[in-house]
């Protein structure tokens, strides 16, 4: 009895910890974690505090059209890139990249840059939140990226090796040793001046330095003198970091310009009504569902509530923690997967009654409730996990951030239910709490 009781005391210090987290945060030097009342401790989508909206139409330039490539020579093993108006599929994840960093550079860090699935058209939106300023904004995302390769001699000058135009190709592959590497491609024009600059740092062993708008992406390290116009960039690259560096690269002398198609100011005042409401609607959610689940469940319903509270607690950590872009469907994601949070609570419950009409013990009633209980939870959330991977990757801006907070909840949802409700439960019937009326059985001389 007295493990169970330091248990039970153990697990209620968790849930008050983790409310306190949110309410107050957590200080580690300079940083930590913030409270969720704290300004701009969550990202607030366009839509809950107004912005700029700019939608881009990418169109190749003249006499630089991509081809699409002969069938004669496809290989049917290996996809095949997309060629829309003479861009590829590969043109386009640079543009998103170059954006995304530019608006990360500008301190947008709220900013969402989404490649649109706008058949037969190659269109990127960029939403950014808390921005009024549409002219400055666009002006800042739609200028040509500067690529510039330098070095520092030994008297601190800076030489200037090649630029954007010159670099014909960037691709991540792997090498003999199947390393990720990235393989640049460059023009006739610049390999002397490579060459030049590769044999001075190798000898010095200085890096040569990939500046693009104005941020350093990369400084590799020649080994020696590289007199082609062919080279690789070695690293601790995996298949992703890799593939985001030769997208930066070639985001430097894109086939493509950008044209603004569409710009628009959003006002936050709808934004702020419709977070108001949905926060009132959210409480009041909350407790009419813990009012459910006591009067249905009785004691088990108020642990239930317990462990709802340490859910919404984690949601709101997570939520600062992970930078997650709060918009309005985002927030529908968290409200509906509080009703999902208490689901499988009522699955295990309703086992429990059953076995305790069965006349089983109570111990014996809630160890059986949880193990039958346990395969349906899991298949139950998995397809709701599957759905939410499937719109996260088809979807786009706001049907993202729903996918993203519906996945979140239904993951926290699995870990209150089927840990912090099954400890308290436990600990409860530990120290003696076995009258089956508390569980919402029936008394043995009504069965």
């Amino acid at each position: 009895m007295k493990k169970s009781a330091s248990v039970f005391i153990l697990m209620m210090l968790v849930i008050v910890l983790l409310v306190s987290m949110v309410c107050y945060g957590v200080r580690i030097g300079d940083g930590g974690l913030k409270s969720i009342f704290e300004e701009n401790s969550v990202i607030m989508g366009l839509d809950l505090v107004g912005g700029t909206s700019i939608t881009f139409e990418a169109n190749a330039k003249e006499g630089m059209e991509a081809e699409a490539p002969s069938t004669d020579s496809l290989d049917p093993s290996v996809p095949q890139e997309t060629v829309i108006d003479g861009i590829t599929d590969s043109d386009m994840d640079a543009v998103v990249a170059i954006l995304g960093r530019r608006a990360t550079n500008a301190n947008y860090t709220e900013a969402q840059v989404v490649r649109l699935n706008t058949a037969g058209k190659n269109r990127i939106r960029v939403d950014i939140p808390d921005v009024d300023d549409a002219e400055a904004a666009l002006e800042l995302m739609g200028k040509t990226a500067q690529l510039t390769f330098f070095y520092i001699t030994d008297a601190g000058e800076l030489v200037e090796v090649l630029t954007g135009d010159q670099v014909k190709s960037a691709v991540a592959t792997t090498d003999q040793t199947l390393n990720h590497v990235v393989a640049l491609q460059l023009d006739d024009s610049a390999r002397q001046s490579f060459a030049e600059a590769t044999r001075i740092t190798s000898q010095t062993g200085s890096p040569i330095y990939i500046l693009l708008d104005d941020e350093i992406i990369s400084a590799p390290v020649a080994n020696e003198e590289i007199n082609s116009t062919e080279c690789v960039i070695q690293g601790d690259f995996d298949a992703k970091s890799a593939a985001d560096l030769a997208n930066l690269i070639s985001s430097g002398n894109l086939p493509c310009e950008l044209t603004a198609i569409e710009t628009r100011t959003v006002g936050a005042s709808l934004g702020d009504n419709a977070f108001k409401q949905a926060m009132t609607a959210g409480i009041i959610g909350i407790i009419l569902v813990m009012l459910f689940m006591i009067i249905m469940y009785r004691l088990p319903g108020v642990v239930s509530a317990l462990a709802l509270v340490a859910y919404i607690a984690l949601t709101c950590i997570c939520l600062v923690l992970f930078k997650v872009n709060l918009s309005l469907p985002a927030i529908a994601g968290i409200f509906l997967t509080i009703g999902m949070a208490v689901d499988a609570n009522v699955v295990i419950f309703e086992r429990i009654k059953e076995e305790l009409n069965a006349g089983k013990s109570v111990k014996a009633a809630v160890k059986a409730g949880f193990n039958r209980a346990f395969t349906a939870i899991i298949d139950s959330n998995v397809t709701t996990l599957i759905a939410a991977v499937v719109l996260w990757y088809f979807g786009t801006g706001a049907i993202q951030g729903f996918a993203v907070t519906l996945f979140l909840g239904v993951v926290l949802s699995l870990i209150t239910a089927l840990f912090i409700t099954k400890v308290l439960l436990n600990a409860l019937v530990g120290m003696g709490v076995t009258n089956i009326k508390l569980f919402g059985a029936k008394s043995a001389d009504k069965q």
